[in-house]
């Protein structure tokens, strides 16, 4: 682990250099020591894929005795008994069909697949939130089959509607709201990822560490779940 300052009042974590599965219960495991002990000196912790920013209060500890702390709590983490596997496991029922998957036609073609291979492969793994951000609730997941593997549209587009399950090369991921996007949108969901009157806790369905699983619906199990074509 490397710390290194990157504002007067914030210390970026760094456990890799590359997107890796085994780094995200890691990373959470030292998240969870540190909101342990070093609250409310700490105010605000940000995981993400190989990092881990810690926003502290200048008043109550300064950087270097922060940053010798949690290195002897990441020290506790090095023989691995502490570090288990967090989060929990959401199902996020989808609608797979070019009426709301607007370019499910198109990369199926691009990648030499039929619509239902791509909906079988995309449905088929286990995936893990490795990040948020972008937008309330947008979760980063990873990693769909490399033959799903698409980049982000060259023009992205000025709204994308609320729900739309996406892919950008091994990403997927579903946008909370209605928002500008490039992502190849292969489908949508009724499940709600982001309610702005829940307590802040409890605002995004997927935290960092979770598992998702996408599951085919038909239209008609859409609409009764509250899905808008």
């Amino acid at each position: 682990m490397k710390a290194a300052s990157v504002a007067e009042n914030a210390v970026m974590l760094t456990f890799g250099n590359r997107v890796d599965a085994q780094l995200t219960p890691h990373i959470m495991a030292l998240t969870q020591l540190i909101e342990t002990e070093l609250v409310p000196a700490v105010v605000d912790l940000t995981p993400s894929y190989t990092t881990l920013l810690v926003t502290y209060d200048v008043l109550c500890i300064d950087e270097a005795s922060l940053v010798e702390r949690i290195h002897r709590l990441h020290a506790q983490l090095t023989d691995g008994s502490l570090v288990t596997v967090p989060g929990r496991h959401i199902d996020i029922p989808v609608w797979y069909d070019p009426q709301v998957g607007l370019d499910l036609l198109s990369l199926a073609n691009a990648r030499g697949l039929s619509v239902s291979e791509v909906i079988e492969r995309h449905t088929r793994p286990v995936y893990q939130v490795y990040a948020l951000g972008f937008a309330p609730g947008f979760g980063f997941l990873g990693e769909v089959d490399p033959a799903l593997a698409t980049p982000r549209k060259a023009t992205p587009r000025t709204q994308v509607p609320a729900g739309s399950v996406a892919i950008a090369d091994r990403q997927t991921a579903v946008y909370p709201r209605c928002s500008p996007g490039g992502w190849q949108i292969v489908g949508r969901t009724a499940k709600k990822l982001f309610d702005h009157e829940a307590p802040d806790s409890m605002a995004a369905t997927l935290q960092v560490g979770d598992r998702v699983r996408f599951m085919a619906i038909t239209e008609a199990e859409f609409l009764a779940q509250g899905g808008v074509p």
